[in-house]
């Protein structure tokens, strides 16, 4: 199995805490000497993870700049795949809520999607293979240790993967500026699954037709249009605020 190379503070963390069988090694720059570091520290010494302690400057070469002090050398995770995805919906023992992105391309709004997701309590996110950002070492800093929990499928035909899900019962509801539906107004209990288009284009008109709702978040502003890792998460609790009643 290949190895990444993952940083920053929660990444390192809950990598250590919840599947520390995959940290191979650990640095940690000399001069930060804080309680976060305290806490990663004492997991690898539960872990018997051996830890060098390194300047700042190797660090910075190892890994850029943004590492907060830390880098870890772990096993990549398996991505799991379109045929993985039945198996994992038939385990649930709860309604699913499922997070599907369709073409986010920038790193960061993976991460901040999936941050979203796992705070959220979503069961998986699901991306296409292609037109989509990979669970980078960037999306994972920005995921902030979400992607060490949340499930995450790529799907080689996504309108095939939507066909699936709607034959399961579960209702595709997309989220676009131009809908006639109000997010507020639409019933978002039973099986879930939120559609968000990627940066700029949003959805695309395949994935739009496949939806059996399209919902939009009122905008009071100027402004027409939000990120989708804003507009994720938005929807993500809108969704667990209607569930709890």
């Amino acid at each position: 199995m290949s190895e990444e190379l993952i940083t920053g503070i929660h990444a390192v963390l809950a990598a250590l805490t919840r599947s520390p069988e995959r940290v191979q090694a650990l640095w940690v720059s000399r001069e930060r000497r804080d309680r976060r570091l305290g806490e990663i520290l004492s997991a690898a010494r539960d872990a018997d993870i051996k830890v060098h302690q390194v300047p700042r400057a190797t660090l910075d070469r190892m890994a850029g700049e943004r590492h907060q002090g830390v880098a870890a050398r772990v096993q990549e995770t398996a991505v799991r795949r379109a045929e993985d995805l039945g198996e994992f919906l038939d385990a649930l023992t709860g309604a699913p809520l499922l997070l599907v992105l369709d073409g986010v391309q920038d790193p960061h709004n993976l991460g901040a999607c999936l941050r979203s997701a796992e705070a959220a309590g979503a069961h998986a996110v699901i991306v296409p293979r292609d037109n989509s950002a990979p669970l980078s070492p960037v999306a994972r800093r920005a995921a902030a240790g979400a992607a060490e929990s949340v499930p995450f499928f790529q799907v080689t035909n996504l309108a095939r993967c939507l066909d699936d899900l709607k034959q399961r019962g579960i209702w595709l509801v997309g989220a676009t500026q131009d809908a006639e539906t109000e997010l507020y107004r639409a019933d978002l209990n039973g099986p879930l699954a939120l559609v968000l288009g990627g940066e700029g284009k949003g959805l695309r008109r395949l994935t739009r037709e496949h939806c059996d709702v399209l919902v939009g978040i009122p905008m009071a502003g100027a402004v027409a249009s939000l990120n989708v890792s804003v507009a994720t998460g938005i929807c993500l609790f809108e969704a667990v605020r209607q569930r709890k009643g």
